[in-house]
């Protein structure tokens, strides 16, 4: 029985896609492949109705998933997999050296930068002077205002990869994207110390969700 339901589940995507899978049926069609010999039905529903959606499932700490009755280290390795291989696939998608020749192809590569990440982080992203990607650095995992040494690794993180300018990137997962006063004088400070080895500051994008805010067109730079 379990077999040919997995079998119509596998189906149904490959001629349907995801698009009209509710979430449990595509946690379902997921646990297929971390728990081969049962049926999974019930232990999505399980986890939808304790962490409230798919996304928040997929975001949880894999530690805590195994706490659920059902979940085993294969299945939250699989859960807490997807995120971050999410996060590779967007950043493959825009190739070695992408060219951010606009707001909008900044703002939109900040958010591949940022996707699954659960934390607040900080890239420098380095550019030639073509304004194409030579290396997105993550300089920083936590929040501005407890990173008073920002913009000396942020100068050290330009030279290493011949950066002729930056765009500065960090993300508010709490959903604002208003700038802090933090997050105004940290940028001050990163552009007076780039500016003393001839590096220029483009911009500093902050990215909640699929959403970004733009120093430079609000200036602020």
């Amino acid at each position: 029985m379990h077999t040919g339901h997995r079998d119509r589940v596998k189906n149904r995507f490959l001629n349907e896609g995801l698009d009209s899978f509710d979430q449990h049926q595509v946690l379902e069609l997921l646990l297929f492949y971390s728990i081969p010999y049962k049926d999974t039905n019930e232990l999505a529903h399980e986890l939808i109705n304790r962490y409230g959606s798919l996304a928040a499932i997929l975001e949880a700490d894999p530690f805590e998933l195994q706490k659920v009755k059902g979940v085993g280290k294969n299945t939250a390795v699989l859960l807490s997999l997807l995120p971050q291989l999410c996060r590779r696939y967007l950043k493959d998608k825009w190739g070695d050296r992408p060219q951010l020749s606009s707001t909008r192809k900044a703002g939109e590569y900040a958010i591949s930068l940022f996707s699954g990440r659960l934390n607040e982080v900080f890239y420098a992203i380095c550019l030639d002077a073509q304004n194409r990607v030579t290396y997105p650095a993550l300089v920083h995992e936590g929040t501005i205002d407890t990173a008073p040494i920002y913009p000396r690794e942020i100068v050290q993180a330009a030279l290493r990869h011949q950066a002729t300018g930056l765009i500065l990137a960090h993300n508010h997962p709490g959903g604002s994207l208003n700038p802090s006063g933090a997050d105004i004088d940290a940028t001050r400070r990163i552009i007076e110390a780039c500016d003393t080895v001839s590096i220029r500051v483009v911009d500093h994008i902050i990215v909640a969700g699929q959403r970004y805010y733009s120093f430079a067109d609000n200036g602020l730079l």
